[in-house]
């Protein structure tokens, strides 16, 4: 397309046009051309401009004269495609979505990216970021799997790969670190919940959840904040359960259960926050066979959205924005890349609420 001539058809200034057409190529959408913009992978099948051409400030129908973000950004210092490792915990639970935004960013940036899952096992994930490293990687994304993972007095062990990391679904061990992240706000998460079920007329809001998750800090910080804000009648009534690492037919799982489902027949509890969404499957189970109704008697939300949707009641989750975390991370490493002295960022997405049948407003 020409600048000039889509300008006229929408009916905007040239000015907007080539603002927009600059954005667009930053994240790799579009290639500039002199003169327009063209799909990315159209732009390699044109012959380049002359320099001549390119200088005359020619409007005809010239060919690419400037490479576009999608190939600048493929590019190290000595020429060859940037390669990008990305190290998660699971490929099975929560972060697929993240890989397939990565995996897609990537491709858009034309940049190489190459996996590893380590299992929640923070020695296994640090031999693989050091083979990535050994193997030439340029940067990595990674979800450590450890909090407070040791290091040198200088900080984490990730920031002394020697290359440049960008943390997925987790903030800097110290605060004082330079690494940057990009992540769900989960706690902006829990009192989206908490407040979905404040409007809904609950008010003795339970949190059940397995507290030894990197996720779990956060969700109770946010938990925490609405209830207080709710006042006495909402603080002064929660109820939390750390499940831990216990399993189903436990002692301590099952009594953590049994206080639950005794909460909701006294009347103590009406509602629930429960993380992650199986455990909020298995607890609607256990409240059916105790005769307890959903939404009648406690309404309940999860957190993570990966299963909530196909329990034979629909469960109103939380649901993090996996894909855009995985995108965002790709983007922010390659622009630290590209650009090494801009400053650096810690970006938080904002995860949304989706409402199903289980925790309807009371009459």
């Amino acid at each position: 397309m020409r600048v000039t001539e889509f300008a006229a058809e929408l009916g905007v200034s040239v000015v907007t046009v080539r603002k927009d057409v600059e954005v667009l190529a930053e994240r790799g959408l579009l290639a500039r051309v002199h003169g327009g913009a063209m799909l990315p992978e159209d732009w390699a099948e044109t012959a380049p401009v002359t320099p001549s051409a390119a200088d005359s400030g020619s409007t005809g129908t010239g060919s690419a004269a400037v490479v576009p973000a999608r190939a600048s950004a493929a590019r190290a210092a000595g020429g060859r495609p940037l390669t990008l490792g990305l190290i998660v915990p699971s490929s099975a639970y929560y972060y697929p979505e993240v890989i397939k935004g990565a995996r897609e960013a990537a491709d858009v940036l034309g940049v190489r990216l190459t996996l590893a899952v380590s299992t929640y096992d923070v020695d296994t994930e640090k031999a693989q970021a050091a083979r990535m490293v050994a193997d030439g990687v340029d940067g990595l994304l990674l979800a450590p799997s450890g909090v407070g993972a040791e290091g040198s007095p200088g900080g984490p062990w990730y920031e002394e790969l020697g290359v440049p990391v960008v943390l997925v679904e987790r903030r800097p061990e110290q605060q004082a670190s330079a690494c940057e992240h990009v992540g769900t706000d989960h706690g902006y998460g829990a009192r989206l919940a908490v407040r979905h079920l404040l409007d809904a007329g609950r008010r003795r809001i339970a949190l059940v959840m397995r507290g030894g998750t990197p996720t779990a800090p956060w969700i109770k910080k946010g938990y925490d904040a609405a209830m207080a804000e709710a006042g006495p009648t909402g603080s002064g009534a929660a109820l939390f359960l750390d499940l831990a690492e216990y399993d189903a037919g436990e002692a301590a799982y099952e009594q953590a259960m049994a206080e639950f489902i005794e909460g909701v027949r006294a009347g103590r509890v009406d509602a629930a926050l429960v993380h992650p969404d199986h455990e909020a499957v298995v607890l609607l189970q256990r409240l059916r066979s105790a005769s307890l109704s959903v939404p009648g008697d406690v309404a309940l939300v999860s957190y993570d959205d990966e299963v909530a949707s196909l329990a034979d009641l629909p469960l109103s989750a939380v649901a993090p924005s996996k894909h855009e975390v995985g995108v965002t991370g790709v983007e922010l490493l390659v622009r630290r890349l590209r650009e090494p002295g801009r400053p650096r960022r810690r970006i938080d997405i904002l995860p949304e609420l989706r409402v199903r049948a289980s925790s309807a407003t009371r009459p």
